[in-house]
């Protein structure tokens, strides 16, 4: 969102890996301005075992590119079909 809306033409890759069967987020992935940071605080609630609907109930701050973990709502691929989905986005 925060590159989008500023117009510059920085992108970001996001991943988020979930386990279809649990609910439970297993792995957060992210390329990009202030990564670091970002995955501290997420890295925290996928320790504590967080689920996706959990994350989903959760508002962004906005504008940042952080809010695009807590609107991934569909998966965009699936590994595994029973044991994953994996949420791809945020460009």
């Amino acid at each position: 969102m925060k590159a989008t809306l500023s117009g510059l033409p920085d992108r970001t890759f996001m991943k988020m890996v979930v386990d279809a069967k649990t609910d439970t987020v297993v792995g957060m992935h992210m390329c990009g301005d202030d990564a670091g940071e970002i995955m501290q605080g997420f890295a925290v609630a996928v320790k504590a075992g967080i689920s996706k609907a959990q994350l989903d109930s959760t508002i962004g701050i906005h504008p940042t590119a952080a809010e695009e973990f807590v609107t991934m709502r569909s998966p965009t691929r699936k590994i595994r079909q029973s044991a994953a989905k994996v949420l791809v986005e945020a460009t």
